[in-house]
């Protein structure tokens, strides 16, 4: 294995490190800063804002520029950003920095893609995208609860210096063990314009289009997975981080599992997941007062859920062509589009008074839209032979 992929991953665990932990720290950074839990929680929804315009803006701005120094300049950023929150003194100077850190985020994981696969034979490029979303995924089994017991027990200012120290650990990865390639022919024959004409493909907006349903699904079950597992199953909520750690067991296995699957065919891999994730969903909502089945589901939920990750990123990077950077960043922002539709059909659900299974029943309906979308995807590509020939057989 390159050792670029585990520097590429160890960034990736520190950018989910960033995202996810803060979730776990919100009480003690409202008390610490005089504020509500909603506004709190702005922490979370601006972070995300700025993945979205970060993944976009920045990406377009540096096609021209060789990928090696933009990955050093955007993990630089990521650490600047966590040292502006861990040192923010007031709770404007905490928003700049989660904004400055998020900026980092959409375009490391575009251009980290593009490199990732790169560096491997061309049969293994979904497996080494994988590789490096094992980093986001380890991010949610072992570093996220970490990262909140560290912050309850020294301080929420603690974690973020622990993120920082490992923003410093992948820079010196990516600075060792990236190799510093030319220039892509995107770059040399046209920069911006010649990566915004991977958009003249519809297969890359369908792509885009089943990247926000098909992780949307997952999110619309996972936001508030904390109320169905004490409202409904009826465990208790000192059992919800444990139950947590079992989810994220599945999102790790999942992860690496689907880069496998996608590398031998990513349409075909990714319709039996999304079936495979529909149907856990149904049975997750129809058994979740059973607490077996609700462990089961939990496990299955997320190694299906994240088993689409590999396959999603690598279909919007294969119809990209020769450009596929900024294809690939705007796939990441669409995951947190999806991660935002789902989140947002649950809490309208429980609103509406259905109940705390809803979410579940709006994840599998929402995943139920995206294997739609990519049977239409699948029927427009036949009629093309060539870039269905490329993209089931990627690599090959």
């Amino acid at each position: 294995m390159p050792l670029g992929l585990i520097a590429l991953a160890v960034g990736g665990f520190g950018i989910g490190l960033t995202e996810f932990v803060i979730m776990g720290l919100l009480p003690e950074i409202a008390t610490d800063f005089a504020v509500t839990e909603a506004a709190a929680g702005w922490l979370i929804t601006g972070y995300a804002l700025s993945v979205a315009v970060g993944a976009l803006v920045i990406t377009a701005a540096v096609t021209r520029l060789p990928r090696k120094p933009v990955l050093l300049a955007l993990m630089v950023l990521f650490i600047i950003g966590n040292l502006l929150s861990a040192t923010a003194a007031d709770y404007p100077s905490m928003m700049i920095g989660r904004i400055v850190a998020a900026l980092c985020h959409g375009a490391f994981f575009g251009i980290g893609s593009v490199v990732a696969a790169s560096l491997v034979a061309p049969e293994k490029k979904a497996g080494a995208i994988a590789i490096m979303f094992t980093g986001l995924t380890a991010a949610n089994v072992l570093g996220v609860p970490f990262g909140t017991f560290l912050g309850q027990s020294f301080g929420w200012r603690s974690t973020f210096v622990a993120i920082t120290i490992i923003g410093v650990i992948a820079l010196i990865g990516l600075i060792a063990f990236i190799p510093r390639t030319p220039r892509s022919a995107a770059d040399v024959s046209g920069g911006l314009i010649a990566e915004l004409r991977a958009f003249r493909s519809g297969q890359v907006w369908l792509s885009l289009l089943l990247t926000i349903f098909g992780y949307g699904g997952i999110f619309g079950a996972f936001t508030y997975i904390a109320f169905t597992l004490t409202e409904v199953t009826g465990f208790a909520s000192t059992s919800v981080p444990w139950l947590l750690i079992l989810l994220g067991v599945g999102l790790f296995i999942g992860n690496v599992l689907g880069g496998k699957a996608a590398d031998r065919g990513v349409d075909r891999a990714l319709a039996v997941i999304l079936i495979g994730l529909i149907l856990v969903l149904v049975v997750f909502a129809l058994t979740a007062h059973s607490p077996i089945m609700t462990i089961a589901s939990l496990f299955l939920m997320g190694g299906f859920g994240f088993a689409t990750v590999p396959g999603l990123q690598l279909r919007t990077m294969t119809y990209g062509g020769t450009a596929p950077t900024l294809a690939s960043s705007a796939n990441i922002a669409a995951f947190n589009l999806g991660n935002a539709l789902g989140a947002g059909i649950g809490g309208l659900t429980i609103s509406a008074g259905l109940g705390y299974t809803s979410p579940i029943w709006a994840g599998a309906l929402i995943t139920l839209i995206a294997l739609v979308l990519l049977s239409g995807a699948m029927l427009v590509a036949r009629r093309r032979t060539a870039p269905a020939t490329d993209l089931v057989d990627v690599g090959a």
